[in-house]
Order: structure tokens, then sequence, then C-alpha cells
């Protein structure tokens, strides 16, 4: 911006400083003479003075400025300062401050209404501030002595570092990124110690080579098995036999058929004879090969649970392995989801098409994504607008993957079965759906799965509540038994347990009855139900009606009730025709 600088803002580990601006030169700023001038501490402070200084209170304070900063928010602290200190700008004094942040700046005269200026002559003003800040502020009096300014400076530094490696730690992708590579290290790794065993085992026994699939792990177990194959002439009804097919059987996956085969060709071999020590070592190489296969395979399934945490999406449109090395070649998840849907389609062929480009001819149409079983399964006519539809289709699922909170493959697994759609519309010319459909299917699928959860939370809370009401009242009753064995009171933390259950406690706490008391006490509620049942008052002008028993009264009011329907009338009617007939 034009104008003369009036005032420079330099934020640092210890604090915000505010400097204002006495000389400057605008014409000859790149001069040698000037150049060294900023570098001069005599003439640089010349050059500006300090306003006000607000330093940090604490370590957690300055970390969060500085991400602030580096976001380009204005902070309470900040916003307070300039417009404490920032007069207003008026027609005989402008006000224009030096900012090095660019997005500090903007943020700045948006929400303040300050002119900022970020050009070459601020860089310079901020770079002499950087190189003579402590003595700048020690000289104002600020109380910083010698070596604070480095001291907060290292430690912020560590903790703005500490705080971006802990960045979103349960999902971190650098592990998927190692992860991927050892695994095709060892794809390498193991092929060729594979084939070093064929070309050293072969020298005793080549027909197993013919035999045997191009399976590393396979060959170098029964390699382990057979050792020196003078040891399998066995006759065919020996139990040795048996014993000896059933285990290269169970290596070569249940086929009998190529057991078999082994042992036969094993009694007719071409093979020279080994001597044990040439054995021993062909056996120790061979064990190393079976562990490194089978690490290869347990590191397939870490790295299958690990996208599954991290990018479930991603994992579930293309698989794990394709998905693991998108982010791998972007370095980050993050880094893949800010990609173009363009770039990821041809992301991992960089050298054709930059030759393409050089060239002047066809740009490739596919990456890695070229391994994916979509691509494969279209026709050659339709390779690029699959590979096109499915780096949008990724693109959208990293994205997904990278700002969610809650991971789940929902969404993967929706944009999957569009996929599959494109694939039916390209060779059917069926219609496919919109991409708002498949994400409210996707959100509909993930509420309903949410529900089912809080209900099986709740059975195993009600469950769990009712197992321990079942110990409570156990406690209680062994309690209130032993204290009947020896004529003790009960404990009282007991009775405190049974004010905890009322509901258990009062069938817990309530004494055994004899059958006596029982009998008397069903006798007394008969009668009383009699006396009751013959003294119940009629509403209205009714008189007691006497009912001989319960059983009697209920059959008189289902024939009542049904006469009543049939002659249309309503019982009380019926009463009061009654009543008539006894008073004539």
């Amino acid at each position: 911006m034009s104008g003369n600088l009036t005032h420079v803002l330099f934020e640092n580990a210890s604090g915000y400083a505010l400097f204002e601006v006495t000389m400057q030169e605008e014409i000859a700023a790149k001069s040698k003479a000037v150049q060294e001038a900023i570098q001069d501490m005599s003439k640089f402070g010349k050059m500006v003075k300090l306003k006000s200084f607000l330093p940090f209170t604490s370590a957690g304070e300055a970390l969060q400025n500085a991400n602030d900063v580096s976001e380009g928010i204005i902070s309470d602290q900040l916003s307070a300062l300039l417009q404490l200190l920032l007069p207003s700008a008026t027609k005989s004094q402008r006000i224009l401050l030096g900012v090095g942040e660019r997005t500090l700046a903007s943020s700045i005269a948006q929400q303040l209404g300050i002119n900022c200026d970020t050009g070459e002559r601020t860089l310079e003003f901020v770079r002499g501030i950087r190189l003579h800040a402590e003595k700048l502020l020690a000289k104002a009096g600020t109380g910083m002595t010698s070596g604070d300014v480095k001291m907060a400076q290292l430690g912020l530094g560590h903790s703005y570092s500490r705080g971006k490696v802990k960045f979103n730690v349960n999902r971190s992708d650098n592990m998927i990124i190692q992860a991927i590579a050892l695994a095709d290290q060892l794809d390498k790794d193991v092929n060729t110690f594979a084939m070093r065993i064929r070309e050293w085992y072969s020298w005793h026994f080549p027909e197993l080579v013919k035999i045997v699939p191009s399976n590393p792990g396979q060959y170098a177990r029964l390699v382990l098995l057979i050792g020196d194959k003078s040891g399998l002439t066995f006759d065919t009804s020996d139990e040795k036999y048996t014993s000896m097919v059933a285990a290269i059987q169970e290596i070569l996956d249940d086929d009998e058929t190529m057991a078999k085969n082994v042992m036969d060709a094993a009694k007719s071999s071409m093979g020279s004879d080994i001597n044990e020590i040439d054995l021993i070592n062909i056996k120790r190489f061979a064990e190393r090969v079976v562990q490194l296969a089978g690490y290869r395979t347990s590191l397939r399934q870490y790295l299958v649970d690990k996208m599954n945490a991290v990018a479930p999406n991603l994992a579930a449109l293309v698989g794990e392995t394709i998905g693991a090395r998108l982010i791998s070649h972007a370095g980050s998840l993050t880094n893949l989801a800010k990609y173009p849907a363009s770039t990821l389609q041809i992301l991992g062929a960089e050298k054709a098409l930059f030759r393409a480009l050089k060239t002047k001819g066809n740009t490739p149409k596919y990456g890695l994504i070229y391994h994916s079983t979509f691509i494969g399964r279209a026709g050659n006519k339709h390779k690029g607008r699959i590979s096109r539809f499915l780096a949008n289709k990724c693109s959208i699922a990293c994205r997904i993957d990278c700002f969610s909170d809650v991971p789940t493959n929902k969404y993967g697994e929706a944009l999957r079965a569009q996929v599959e759609e494109r694939l039916a519309f390209y060779e059917t010319g069926a219609a496919v759906s919109k991409n708002s459909d498949a994400i409210a299917k996707a959100q509909a699928a993930i509420a309903a799965s949410m529900d089912d959860d809080d209900e099986d939370a709740d059975e195993e809370g009600d469950d769990a509540k009712m197992d321990d009401v079942a110990e409570a009242v156990k406690l209680v009753e062994q309690g209130q038994r032993e204290a009947k064995e020896t004529g003790q009171a009960v404990d009282p933390d007991l009775e405190k347990l049974k004010s905890l259950i009322p509901g258990v406690a009062a069938e817990v706490t309530t004494p055994k009855k004899s059958k006596k008391d029982k009998s008397k006490k069903r006798k007394s509620d008969v009668a009383a139900l009699d006396a009751s049942a013959m003294e119940v008052d009629a509403p209205g002008d009714l008189q007691p009606v006497n009912v001989e028993s319960t059983s009697k009264r209920s059959k008189k009011d289902k024939s009542s009730k049904d006469k009543s329907a049939k002659d249309g009338e309503t019982p009380s009617k019926k009463d009061k025709k009654k009543k008539r007939k006894s008073e004539a």
C-alpha cells in the first residue's frame, strides 16, 4: 500500500511488540548502505522506537497465539493492543501498520479497519527488528535480559512442533505411509529370496520347482519338511508314506494329487546328492524366508486395520492397498484431500504426463488408480471415463475421511455403489442415482447404526444394573441370616444397602409367616371381600342389591348385558323398570 509506514507489528515467542517508525528510506531501500544500516544496531535503533510490548504470561498462551498468527486469527490480546495504541486515522495523520504475515494483515484490515502493508519495506523492518529484538526490548525497559528471547523461541518451537506432531494422533496417516513402503519392500525381498532358495535347492531336487506353484512361502516350507529327498523313498503301503503325503498336502492347500506327485518325483529325481552341512544352511535360509512371508501377511492385516481406522471410506471405495498408495504418494491424507479430482486421477503417472506435455502427445488417463478393479472391468473405450468418475469419488471419500469426526465407511460403500451403477450404465444404459440420493442413503445408514448401538448400550446397562441389584440382595439376605444365627444386630452397612434398594429391601426384610397365619389372612380377605360386595352403594336412586356370590354375579352381569344389547336399552333403564314393578 502506498504511503509511509507509521507502525510495525512484531510478533515473537515472548509477546507482541508494536514499534513506531521514525525514519525510513523507500527509494534507496535496496542499496548497500541501507542494508548495512539495518544490520547495525546503532543506526537501526534510530529508525524504529518501541511503543508498547505485551508479553505472554505462559507457554500455553504463547502457543495459542502462535497458532492464531499462523492461521490469520486476531486474538483478543492483539485486538485490544492495536485498538488502544493506534489512534484513529484522520486527514492530517494517516495510520499504516506493517505486518509480516499476509493472512494476519488482511484480518486486521477487515475486522479493525486499520490499513496494513506487507510489502518489501515492511519485511525489511521486520527482519531488522528480529535481528535486534533482544537489544531493542532490553533497551526499552521491558525487564528482559540476555538470552530470554532465545529461550522463549526454543520453548515455543518445541511446543509448536509437538502440537503439530500430536495432531489427530489416533488417525495418524504416517503409519500407513511407512507400512505400505515396508510391504512393497518385503514383496521384493521375499520374491528375491524365494528365487535364490529355488536355485540353491534345485541342485538336489530340481523337479520340485515344476510341481509346486510360484508361492515362495509354500516352497520354503516344503524344503524344510522334505530336507534330503532320499528320505521320501517309502512304499505306498507304509504308514510313513501316508503321513508324509498328509503333511505335504497340508502345505499345498489340501491338494492330494500334487502331494503324491511330489512323493513320486522324489523317488525318480535326477538331482545330485547333498551333504549334511549344505542341507543345514539351506534349511536356515528357508526358515528366514518362511518368517518373512508370515510377517508380510501380518503386515498386510495391520495395514487393513489402519486404513479402516484412518480412511475407511477410501478403503471401502478402492481397497486398502490402493488407498494406502495414494496417501503415501500424496504425503498425507490432508494433502490428498486438498488435491482436485483431476490431479488424483493421474497421481503416480507424473513421468508420462510431463513426457506427453513435452512431446505434445496424449496425456495419461490414470495413475495409481489403474490397479483398481473398476478400471479392469471397464471396456477399452470406457477406461478413461470410469477412471475420471472413480477419481471424483475418491476425492470425495478422502475429504470425508480427513474432516469427519467419527470414522465410518458408509459413505465409501455408497460411492462404491455409484461406481458400480456407472459401470452398468456404460454396458447396458441403466439409469444411475444422483450424488444427493447416495449421500442421503449413507446418512440414513449411519443414523440407523447409531440407534442400534444406543439400544445395545442401554440393554447392557440394564443387564448390569439387574446383576448389581441381585448381588446386593444376596448380600443383604446373607447378612440377615448370619445376624439371626448369631443373635446379633444387622451390620449398619447392610442397612444402608437396603435403603438404596427399597423395593427389594421390602421383600427381603419381610419376616416369613407360618402356614396358619397365611390361612387366617386368606379367610379374612375373603370375608372382607364378601362384606364389601354385599354393601355396595348404588349410584343415584338405586337401592343396594344383594349378591349371592362373585361367580353368580359375573354370570348375571353378562346375561343382563347381552339382553340389554338385544333390546337396545342400557342397564340403568332395566333397573328402573325392576324398581317400578317392585313398588307396584
